[in-house]
């Protein structure tokens, strides 16, 4: 076998271990794996979003699932032709279960899987209308002879009785980029869907933050389902161009975008299995009655506000990040800004370049990394114009990713960016020397992980760091002890004055949302939404080996989250909803592997 081309490796091996799921020889295709192996599946097998590590887990999640999802019709896939490199055959491959069109990918060393992931694409009989199944467009024939009805005609008949005299199936509570992607891809499934928005418009969840924000993540990486950025949009959005960009993507995805509209509560009816959600739009309650609710609320929307010592006390102004308006009013004045991730580097960035007095308090250290050697050395792989010019477009470079299981993912990024450090190091030595405290993560693995682990401690550096070195941001290590009538007061003795002080303090789990809406019993039940469990700073235990909560069932029947980055609300958007459709349909789903809630908050 050692002297074969890799594709006939690859299709030996499919051919192999096919025919064991295909037949039922569950210990077969176990005996497959390597001890140290991972299987990563989304959605086709576990109707969940789980990776399964080590054989005796695999064992165990074919004994519950093999004969319920009878796959079939295996075929190498040539999205990407089977190779070998370093020992690690590798290649993609489709394939069929009773209800949906899937695909897969394989790691073998030495002819055993090292990691194999499972992908459902679209489900049998339920598919997108689109390419060759695209809709006419023409007025549908009515019965009666009457005059059919124009597309605007049946679009104001929708808006006019959807959550009035008909009822969705889901209701989505946040209209950002994960609401309007996860109502995207339902409206193109035909599913029945309410987004539920307290801000006037979509894209004024970005409109609404301070004016000089821009995305960090590159354009290649931050695209829409369905609708790209086209060619001339700028490699970073600036938040304003995102939020009109958003705007058109919900008019243009037709999709039925409440705005302006709170939602007041929501309770799951035992009974009837339906939610109760009250919203009051145009100043009138409407009690909605969907059958699945998701919170699109926003990972990073939930704010934490300290209350030190003496807040009450302070003659100053205290802010939330999230609530900062920009520089202009503030460069007359000091400001003192406490954290030192994202946040409070372009808030004191841009008061600084304005010639504002402004200093930041690091209470803790923070992973730096230049945006421009994060895109050359991590993002820009798969996502930049040289990834495209190589044939790797957003969706295969969404598929790329999806075939690294977490528990494998700190020690592929970690040279990475010891690589990043070593070339940026006269630069990380100067930002040291201006007193920054710095850090990789826990294990050295870099800001990917902190960000799937805590979803904070990192800055990808667009410019404030120089500011830091040149001393036009001030800086102190320390933790906040009071606050006093006139400023910030540090556990050193340290006084700050301050006529504004920023709290850059981060933002609370999403189930946070489901107390205030819902309850906290429904929201401890759920557990912690984020995080992996992998026992760091911030990311407390057991592992879980997948974002707890996200994009999956959780221990309350019928209630779904969706969110993250760009990158994230468009790929698991479809993972989501292909869940959902499944279930509008009555087709079952029986769901392994269902996360515990370790963690109430």
């Amino acid at each position: 076998m050692l002297d074969k081309a890799p594709n006939t490796k690859f299709v030996e091996l499919l051919d192999s271990f096919s025919k064991t799921l295909e037949t039922g020889d569950i210990d077969a295709a176990v005996g497959f794996f390597q001890d140290d192996c991972y299987w990563r599946d989304l959605v086709a097998f576990t109707w969940n979003i789980k990776t399964l590590e080590g054989r005796d887990a695999i064992r165990d999640m074919l004994a519950s699932q093999l004969a319920a999802t009878k796959p079939g019709k295996f075929s190498v896939s040539y999205m990407e032709d089977p190779k070998e490199q370093d020992g690690i055959l590798q290649g993609w491959f489709l394939f069929e279960t009773n209800v949906a069109r899937c695909r897969g990918h394989i790691r073998a060393r030495n002819g055993r899987i090292y990691t194999l992931t499972t992908i459902m694409d679209e489900l049998i009989g339920f598919e997108e209308p689109s390419g060759v199944r695209r809709p006419n467009g023409h007025p549908d024939p009515e019965p009666s002879g009457r005059t059919p009805k124009t597309w605007t005609e049946k679009r104001a008949e929708e808006d006019a009785t959807l959550g009035y005299t008909e009822q969705p199936y889901v209701v989505i509570i946040g209209g950002g980029q994960g609401a309007l992607a996860l109502g995207a891809r339902l409206r193109q499934l035909n599913v029945p869907t309410v987004i539920v928005e307290k801000n006037p418009k979509a894209g004024d969840s970005w409109r609404v933050r301070y004016k000089s924000l821009c995305l960090h993540d590159p354009v290649w990486y931050d695209h829409m389902p369905y609708i790209p950025f086209p060619p001339n949009w700028p490699v970073y959005s600036p938040k304003d161009k995102l939020g009109d960009w958003l705007e058109m993507y919900a008019k243009v995805m037709e999709l039925n975008f409440w705005g302006s509209t709170l939602c007041k509560s929501a309770k799951f009816d035992e009974k009837t299995r339906l939610w109760n959600v009250v919203v009051e739009r145009e100043g009138k309650e409407i009690v909605l009655k969907p059958h699945h609710l998701v919170f699109a609320t926003g990972q990073a929307s939930r704010a934490i506000v300290p209350k030190f010592p003496g807040h009450d006390v302070f003659k100053g102004e205290q802010q939330h990040s999230s609530q900062h308006p920009g520089p202009d009013a503030y460069v007359g004045k000091k400001t003192v800004v406490i954290g030192s991730n994202t946040s409070a580097h372009d808030i004191t960035g841009a008061l600084a370049e304005l010639g504002g007095d402004v200093t930041m308090v690091q209470r803790s250290p923070t992973m730096v990394v230049n945006i421009d050697s994060l895109h050359e050395h991590a993002t820009g792989i798969n996502y930049s114009e040289r990834a495209v010019a190589e044939g790797i477009d957003v969706i295969k470079a969404d598929y790329r990713g999806d075939t690294m299981p977490y528990g494998l993912m700190g020690a592929d990024h970690k040279p990475i960016y010891d690589k990043i450090r070593k070339l940026d190091a006269d630069f990380y030595t100067r930002l040291q020397g201006a007193g920054f405290v710095l850090d990789w993560g826990d294990d050295e693995t870099g800001l990917h992980m902190k960000y799937m682990r805590r979803g904070s401690g990192y800055y990808i550096d667009i410019g404030a760091s120089q500011l830091l070195i040149d001393g036009k941001i001030k800086h102190k290590y320390g933790q906040v002890e009071r606050l006093d009538e006139t400023g910030v007061v540090l556990s050193d003795g340290t006084h700050l004055d301050a006529d504004l002080v920023v709290y850059a303090t981060g933002f609370g789990s999403m189930n946070g949302w489901v107390a205030d809406i819902v309850d906290q019993e429904t929201a401890d039940k759920v557990g912690k939404v984020w995080g992996l469990g992998s026992g760091t700073t911030n990311d407390p235990g057991p592992w879980e080996g997948e974002p707890r909560n996200m994009w999956k069932p959780t221990q309350q029947e019928a209630l779904w989250f969706q969110g993250g980055n760009l990158a994230q609300s468009r790929r698991h958007s479809l993972l989501l909803a292909l869940q959902l459709k499944a279930r509008l349909e009555g087709i079952p789903t029986p769901v392994y592997g269902l996360q515990p809630s370790y963690h109430k908050r």
